[in-house]
């Protein structure tokens, strides 16, 4: 037998403090689960209007890369390919929502500039440059987004797991813990009474 559930005072205080930790417990992790699904759903919202935006942006830079290989030959794009500096500015960052990592990309987002000689290309090719580059910023972002979202959703899973122990397990425990040790003791105060009243009329 638990050594807290014996019906004395100092258990029954106990048992109360706990209570009052575990309704205080569950009214934050609820607070911070909505607060995280308001974020969630904000960010799957951002996600939603960006994958449609970024499939337009890639079909046209498609279409716009197959018009230089018809018109230049898919070897020499390829060669202008390869004048193509890789990305490196890329830098990630944390911002914390309730004590949940969210990871934000940064990247140098200057003005485009042309990164191959203009004797042996054409507009077609420029145009698919230009719309590459712009895809390439929105991936960034709906990378960012789609993380964000991944890591929220884990969280909540877990928040909502910590609320329910505390809804279904913990709270309805301490509540009959702290009903049974309190009849105890109002019981044994009426014993006590009864006794001394006994006592008391004997004399």
């Amino acid at each position: 037998m638990d050594n807290n559930s014996f019906p004395t005072k100092g258990n029954l205080i106990k048992s109360k403090n706990t209570l009052i930790l575990s309704r205080q417990g569950y009214d934050l992790l609820d607070k911070k689960r909505n607060i995280l699904i308001r974020e969630m759903m904000s960010l799957i919202e951002d996600a939603k209007k960006l994958q449609s935006e970024i499939a337009d942006v890639y079909k046209l830079a498609y279409a716009q890369l197959q018009n230089a290989n018809i018109v230049l030959g898919i070897k020499n794009v390829e060669q202008i390919g390869f004048a193509i500096k890789e990305e490196d500015s890329v830098d990630i960052k944390i911002r914390h929502v309730m004590g949940v990592e969210i990871p934000m990309v940064s990247f140098d987002d200057k003005k485009l500039k042309p990164q191959y000689g203009f004797s042996r290309t054409n507009i077609a090719l420029d145009e698919a440059y230009e719309q590459f580059e712009k895809a390439k910023k929105m991936t960034f972002k709906l990378a960012e987004i789609e993380n964000a979202v991944f890591r929220l959703a884990i969280n909540i899973k877990r928040t909502q797991k910590r609320a329910n122990a505390l809804k279904n397990i913990l709270i309805p425990r301490y509540e009959l813990l702290t009903k049974t040790i309190q009849d105890s003791l109002e019981e044994k105060d009426r014993e006590d009474f009864t006794r001394l009243k006994v006592i008391k009329s004997r004399k």
